[in-house]
């Protein structure tokens, strides 16, 4: 029998199923870890259940691709938030694009929408936010502006989660007030 030493590094076939199995666990795990996060960022977003699970699965789609790459990307959760931004953008590209495709076939105008009640309503927030308490803007603004969840506000705050739902507790509170009154001094 002439046997050969084997080369560094060459995989057998048997060693490649272990090594893929391991791969598609530590995938499935952060899948599982991301998946809400992605989908709560989708949905706040989009409007739509349908249209939030379609973008969340184009996400992670993405994600499965990046993988694949001879050098992938570091998989993180803020990587696949941006995934999903640019997703979302894509989507809203296409809705527009779209509706200029159908007035051009109807040769209807589109209805025109004002956007300044929505304007002066965050201009108003954004006001209202100034002049609440350093430790409320902060909660509210990771929470509701920049959509994380209480986990990780809490993280960012150095807070225990229940504390940091207390405090984002009275954060509303104190922003309702703030609003109510300045409706009401117009």
């Amino acid at each position: 029998m002439n046997e050969q030493p084997e080369a560094e590094g060459v995989h057998h076939a048997d060693d490649a199923e272990p090594a893929a199995a391991r791969t598609s666990a530590t995938f499935l795990a952060f899948y599982d870890r991301a998946l809400p996060q992605v989908y709560g960022y989708l949905s706040a977003r989009c409007g739509g259940v349908a249209v939030a699970e379609d973008l969340t699965a184009e996400t992670f789609l993405a994600a499965v691709d990046a993988a694949r790459r001879p050098e992938p990307v570091p998989m993180t959760v803020p990587w696949l938030i941006g995934v999903a931004r640019h997703k979302l953008v894509d989507h809203w590209r296409r809705e527009a694009r779209d509706e200029r495709r159908l007035q051009l076939l109807t040769g209807a105008a589109l209805p025109f929408e004002d956007p300044w009640e929505a304007e002066i309503d965050a201009a108003a927030a954004h006001g209202i936010l100034q002049v609440l308490a350093p430790q409320y803007r902060a909660a509210l603004t990771l929470r509701y502006l920049d959509d994380l969840p209480v986990v990780q506000v809490a993280a960012l705050l150095g807070r225990t989660v229940q504390a940091t739902e207390a405090v984002l507790v009275r954060a509303r509170v104190a922003f309702r007030r703030a609003y109510e009154e300045g409706e009401a001094s117009e």
